[in-house]
């Protein structure tokens, strides 16, 4: 068995971004919080197969360039090569619930 306690984990940035509460030895799994007007920037991965699920706020997936609008509750499933990118083009904080599988943490494009 394994624990995790969010308020243990720092975001990448400081008080946003990635935030990652398991990193293998089968996936990956964590937080993205991004605050108004921010941007998960754009990328894709060979193997790995990504999911979102919007936990609060909302605002934009957009997969391979197109943008698709997202409110607290939607998931995107998104395989590998999509390139994908989040953007709270919203007022308020977006929270997002994200799984990698399988773990491979050098697969990003």
């Amino acid at each position: 068995m394994q624990k995790a306690t969010e308020s243990d984990t720092e975001y990448r940035n400081g008080d946003w971004g990635v935030k990652y509460l398991m990193r293998g030895p089968k996936i990956d799994w964590g937080i993205i919080l991004l605050k108004p007007g921010q941007e998960m920037s754009e990328h894709g991965h060979r193997q790995v197969e990504e999911t979102f699920y919007f936990i609060q706020g909302g605002g934009k997936m957009i997969v391979d360039g197109k943008p698709h609008p997202a409110a607290q509750g939607d998931a995107f499933r998104l395989e590998p090569p999509e390139r994908h990118a989040i953007l709270n083009d919203t007022a308020s904080e977006t929270r997002v619930l994200f799984i990698k599988t399988p773990y491979l943490p050098e697969d990003k494009t």
